[in-house]
């Protein structure tokens, strides 16, 4: 297999410049194991674990989907398991917990685990060692570093990719408009916002929202990133946590089959289905009292249709089965294992990295 090295591997310590993003409503525990087991950086989520916590979240059947454990037990559980999973091969993992104003009693609940994770069992301090920040301020979080952790934060702007900087961010994401689930209104995509970042700011930089692929991350090498957080495409894996009647949607569906709502902590992208188009709709029903500063909960839309009965978020019915996914689904045809995938980005990356001298004339 090629080697295809960058600041990211030295940084992390693993083999392959790939992260996996953080994705509810599940913790992703077998696909971290996967991931990380690939060579890869695989990334428990918690943003599921803590619906027992925050009811008007998300809807979400915590107790269907998790069993009886609080969130805190869960989490502890998942990374005893990614731990025991990649001890063999010493195979670094992370944990992602968003940290936006709706969700920070159980933000702090799970940093904190991760920390005394760590701090209580020696392996789980040598490959637990990254955690991943998303939808909300930096600034507070910036103590994870003082635990010994490296400090990953997302961000769809310049201005807010400037503001990880100043926190102390060891790795800033830039995520482009285009991918799944939480994303910002405005509708910068990858293209744009990974050069415009990564000149910015001189902190490394990881680009996500849309790569799924050698060439993709070819690319990004080429934008200025150090390497591709992956998403919807390690959703469509054979290892991955997500429902079959989820990977299945991905593989059948073409890039313009998503559409952005209101969603949990603001907008979101979803695959387009009838469950979909009718968040859509509340959306745009609830757009004028938006606007003219009336309260309406960031997710009503889900939370209206679900009361309705219109979202399930553990239904295996492809139409009302409420389903998170990014553009790059029109890219996604088939379901590898993830260790296929991690060895067939890398192989096309380093060809294309090679070949691409002799492929273009410089004068």
């Amino acid at each position: 297999m090629s080697v295809l090295r960058t600041e990211l591997c030295d940084l992390l310590g693993i083999p392959h410049p790939i992260l996996q993003g953080g994705m509810g409503p599940y913790k992703t525990e077998d696909l971290a194991i996967a991931v990380s087991n690939a060579g890869a950086l695989g990334v428990i989520s918690t943003i599921g674990m803590a619906a027992t916590l925050l009811p008007e979240a998300a809807p979400v059947d915590a107790k269907r989907m998790f069993g009886d454990d609080p969130p805190l037990v869960l989490l502890q559980k998942s990374i005893e398991a990614v731990t025991k999973a990649t001890r063999s091969s010493r195979a670094i993992f992370g944990v992602n917990v968003p940290v936006a104003s709706e969700f920070l009693i159980a933000s702090q609940m799970f940093v904190k685990q991760v920390i005394e994770a760590r701090e209580a069992d020696s392996d789980t301090e040598r490959q637990l060692r990254v955690i991943v920040t998303s939808a909300g301020n930096p600034k507070p979080w910036a103590k994870v570093k003082e635990h010994g952790l490296l400090w990953l934060h997302v961000v769809p702007s310049v201005y807010h990719a400037k503001k990880a900087e100043s926190a102390g961010a060891d790795v800033i994401i830039a995520s482009g408009h285009e991918g799944g689930a939480h994303c910002a209104w405005d509708p910068v995509h990858s293209m744009v916002l990974v050069p415009a970042v990564a000149r910015a700011v001189k902190t490394p930089v990881v680009a996500a929202g849309g790569f799924c692929d050698g060439a993709s991350l070819a690319a990004a090498l080429c934008l200025g990133a150090i390497g591709v957080q992956l998403g919807t495409r390690f959703i469509a894996t054979k290892e991955s946590d997500f429902q079959p009647v989820w990977k299945e949607a991905i593989i059948k569906r073409e890039e313009r089959q998503t559409l952005v709502a209101r969603g949990l902590f603001g907008p979101m992208r979803f695959l387009r289905n009838n469950c979909a188009e009718k968040i859509v709709e509340q959306t745009l029903s609830d757009a004028p009292r938006f606007y003219l500063g009336d309260p309406v909960e960031s997710n009503s839309a889900i939370l209206k249709l679900e009361q309705q009965g219109f979202v399930d978020l553990m239904d295996g019915k492809e139409d009302t089965a409420l389903m998170f996914g990014g553009e790059v689904t029109g890219r996604i045809t088939d379901l590898p294992t993830v260790k296929q995938l991690v060895r067939s980005i890398i192989e096309e990356a380093a060809s294309l990295l090679k070949t691409l001298p002799g492929n273009v004339l410089i004068r």
